[in-house]
């Protein structure tokens, strides 16, 4: 069962007389202010600035003079020949003697060309030298320098055999220096190859051959 509300405390009793008395206290507020205080703008405040002046001053172009060339040098005087001079110049006879027989000019030296064959890299059959490399070692003349420096290593020779097994030429691929380069290059075209074949028939091949040089 719901109390009672007491009637002093209830406050919805008394909330309509008390909005109505309020919203006539604010008309009247609202109506003396409209009255009483008409204007509401603000007061404009100035701040008073000293105006600075500024002279703006043509800036004329400078013009650069280049400095004049040097005079030029004067002309070493030269002596000039005088007459005693001349009389001992003695002049050749110029005069063309035309029954004496000149010699024909000799022909021109025929340049030899020296005619580069074109060598297989790569063959049914590639060359290889008579007896192995042992064949090529044996012919190997250790350089002096060599030993006495101390100097081993291995080195790689391209070799452009024709098609009877004759060593044309001989290059270094990679050498070790101290003149065992050129000992491998001597032992290699002193050495007889057996000839590459393609399809059976002998050609012209290069072919690579490792030359080791050990001290014992």
């Amino acid at each position: 069962m719901a109390l009672p509300k007491n009637p002093k405390v209830d406050i919805k009793r008394k909330w309509q007389k008390i909005f109505e008395i309020s919203l006539a206290v604010a008309l009247l507020l609202l109506i003396v202010a409209f009255k009483y205080f008409p204007n509401f703008q603000p007061k404009k405040m100035g701040v008073e600035v000293v105006q600075e002046l500024v002279n703006v001053e043509d800036i004329v172009n400078t013009e650069q003079k280049t400095a004049p060339p040097p005079p030029p040098k004067p002309p070493i005087p030269i002596e000039s020949p005088t007459d005693e001079d001349l009389d001992d110049v003695e002049i050749d006879d110029t005069e063309l003697d035309v029954e004496e027989e000149v010699a024909a000019p000799p022909p021109p030296q025929e340049e030899e060309e020296e005619v580069q064959l074109d060598f297989f890299m790569a063959v049914e059959e590639m060359p290889a030298p008579i007896g192995g490399i042992a064949a090529i070692q044996k012919r190997i003349i250790y350089p002096e320098i060599a030993k006495r420096a101390g100097v081993q290593g291995r080195v790689y020779i391209k070799a452009f055999v024709d098609e009877t097994g004759t060593v044309k030429k001989a290059e270094v691929i990679k050498g070790i220096g101290a003149g065992c380069d050129e000992a491998a290059i001597a032992a290699v075209m002193k050495t007889k190859f057996k000839p590459g074949k393609q399809r059976g028939k002998p050609v012209r091949v290069q072919v690579s051959i490792p030359i080791l040089f050990k001290l014992n």
